[in-house]
């Protein structure tokens, strides 16, 4: 194998235990809050360019449901958890058990789609600080429904330039024979995913 590839895997290997044991203490976590079991698949874990993002979730025109938290500390960043409106529904209806409008959310519809994106940044968040021995901080998150494209743009305006590349982990709930998917990405500034790396002992191209 060409030395930059293998280099590339070993990245990814390591990314993707991240991303498993960050999913193991999200089930948890979720467990805990809904006083229910909570099974998540395994997640598929990848390293994309920045301009795929959109393209993941269905491209810049489509209407999803995010959770945007900015990562303060030793590698900042940004961190979305993006879910398509059908799949929003039904993680409420099923997971939660909530009554569920058609059209629209309610607060407690926010709240609570809120506070599962929320869950599962920190767990992933926390699974990657466990590794790295990096102080990595999460700000209070916010939720929005918008087009995806304009929700990214929001994190560009606020925290300037992004890095070139995505940590996208592919989270799927699962409830009885229904899986419920979303998108969880970190996208660290420029030079955050080199002290990341760095801080894990793999070697820099």
């Amino acid at each position: 194998m060409n030395p930059l590839n293998k280099l590339a895997a070993f990245k990814l290997d390591v990314l993707k235990e991240v991303g498993n044991i960050g999913a193991g203490n999200a089930a948890t976590a979720l467990s805990r809050l809904l006083d229910k079991p909570v099974d998540m698949n395994v997640p598929t874990v990848s390293l994309i360019p920045f301009e795929q993002v959109a393209d993941k979730v269905g491209g810049f025109e489509q209407v999803v449901i995010a959770v945007f938290l900015r990562v303060e500390g030793d590698a900042p960043g940004n961190m979305f958890f993006i879910i398509d409106e059908d799949s929003a529904k039904r993680l409420l209806r099923n997971l939660l058990s909530m009554d569920v409008q058609d059209e629209g959310y309610s607060e407690m519809e926010y709240s609570a789609l809120g506070e599962i994106g929320n869950i599962l940044a920190g767990s992933y968040l926390s699974s990657l600080a466990d590794f790295t021995h990096l102080y990595l901080s999460p700000t209070v998150p916010a939720i929005a429904v918008d087009m995806a494209g304009a929700i990214l743009s929001y994190g560009l305006v606020h925290y300037g330039e992004m890095g070139d590349s995505a940590l996208l982990i592919d989270t799927t709930f699962l409830e009885g024979q229904e899986e419920l998917a979303g998108h969880f990405f970190l996208i660290p500034d420029p030079e955050s995913f080199d002290k990341i790396f760095s801080a894990l002992g793999v070697p820099n191209e």
